[in-house]
Order: structure tokens, then C-alpha cells, then sequence
């Protein structure tokens, strides 16, 4: 049985999952990885990073979306000025922007043809991504499942954003392995390590863009790895 390591919110930070990787000893050959979402946005390096999965895509990762990916998809394509200023201004698209020599106060429209190209390149790899991943022992998705809804059922858009209502109220046999909210809003703040929930929740997002850091979930061991 293959070692799986999972790793999610990267948000940019290149040079984290690059260490972690190394700290984790990854091997594609002997590993199965899975990058749970939210590889964009905060962080310096979004470009860059969107490139460095698809890489670990071609050797074997298996890469799912996250709720920036759908912010950078949905600003992107609807061409909505007041949702694209609200992914720049409030939800770290500015540092998106900057990753593709994008002046971060500009408007779809002033984008230059070649750094249009580059972007559409993404957001078509960003819509290829499935939002979950399921195994006969665990579920990978990014935000949670919903606690009612056949996984197979559930929206797309509410495995990437869900919180609470998943947090509180899943009670599934498998356990799920997510990202997306902090592992400080249930150990307290200041506290990044991996969250293991009563309920069979595993939390691995450690906050990395927030000064937190970057954690990587082994499995079945449970042993972690991690750059601060």
C-alpha cells in the first residue's frame, strides 16, 4: 500500500511546499500525494505554484480544487467588475494578479493579450480539477461534505466552501481529510498543528499564508510534516 500524503492552502507559498515536499521525502514513485485546494491567492508565488501542481499532476498527484480557484475561475470568465474587485481587494487576488505581472489595480479588460493566455491556461486546468477525492478508507475534499447529502450529489461549490454545518455534523464512518479553515479555529489561537475531530474530521490546513505553517498528513501512520 502506497504512503499518501496530503497537503492543502498552500496560497502561494512556493517555497514552502518545495521544503515540505523535501521534508516529507517525496517519492512519486513509491507515494501517492494529494494537494487538497487552494494553491492561489495571499501568498507571492500563485503562478508559480499553479505550475509546480500541474508538474506534481503529471507525476501522479492527484490535485483538487479549493474555493480560490473557484474565486480566480468565477472573476475570470463572468467578467463581473464588482466580484473581481472584491477577489482583489479583500480575498488576496491582488497577489494572484502580481504572480502574472498584473498591475493588481486593473480590470479584466487591461489585461494584456500574453498575460490573458498565460491566465485562460489556468483556468482551464483550475476547471479540470475534481472537488473531491474518495478511497475505500478516506475522503479528500477541500472545504468539508455535507452532512445529508450523498458526497456523489452534493455541489461542487459546497464541498469548496462549507464550514461549520460540516464541521459540527458530519459523523460518517470515513475519515475526511480537508483544508480550507484554519487549524487555529479549533485548537485556539496561535495553534497550526493537524486537527483530528471526534467526529472523524481531519483538518490539515495550518494557516502557512497567515504565519502559520504548511502541514503535510501522512497516511495511514498519521505522522505529520510541516514548515513554518
Amino acid at each position: 500500500m502506497k504512503r499518501m500524503l496530503a497537503i492543502s492552502d498552500i496560497h502561494g507559498e512556493l517555497a514552502k511546499l518545495t521544503a515540505l515536499l523535501q521534508e516529507a521525502n517525496y517519492d512519486p514513485n513509491e507515494d501517492q500525494l494529494i494537494l487538497v485546494g487552494d494553491y492561489i491567492d495571499r501568498g507571492p508565488n500563485a503562478r508559480e505554484v499553479l505550475d509546480k501542481v500541474m508538474e506534481l499532476q503529471q507525476g501522479g498527484a492527484i490535485v483538487l480544487r479549493g474555493n480560490h480557484e473557484e474565486m480566480l475561475v468565477r472573476a475570470w470568465e463572468n467578467r463581473e467588475e464588482a466580484f473581481w474587485q472584491k477577489w482583489t481587494r479583500i480575498n488576496g487576488g491582488d497577489q494572484t494578479l502580481r504572480s502574472y505581472q498584473v498591475d493588481p489595480n486593473t480590470i479584466f479588460a487591461d489585461v494584456t493579450e500574453e498575460q490573458a493566455a498565460i491566465i485562460q491556461k489556468h483556468v482551464d486546468y483550475i476547471k479540470s480539477m475534481p472537488a473531491y477525492y474518495e478511497t475505500d478508507q478516506y475522503i479528500f475534499v477541500h472545504g468539508g461534505v455535507h452532512p445529508t447529502t450523498p458526497l456523489a450529489e452534493t455541489d461542487p461549490y459546497v464541498l469548496v466552501w462549507i464550514r461549520d454545518e460540516f464541521h459540527n455534523g458530519y459523523n460518517g464512518e470515513k475519515p475526511v481529510i480537508f483544508g480550507h479553515t484554519p487549524t487555529e479555529r479549533f485548537h485556539g489561537e496561535g495553534v497550526f498543528e493537524v486537527y483530528f475531530g471526534a467526529n472523524n474530521i481531519i483538518g490539515i490546513d495550518g494557516g502557512a499564508v497567515y504565519g502559520g505553517r504548511l502541514n503535510c498528513l501522512e497516511l495511514p501512520s498519521k505522522s505529520i510534516y510541516f514548515i513554518e
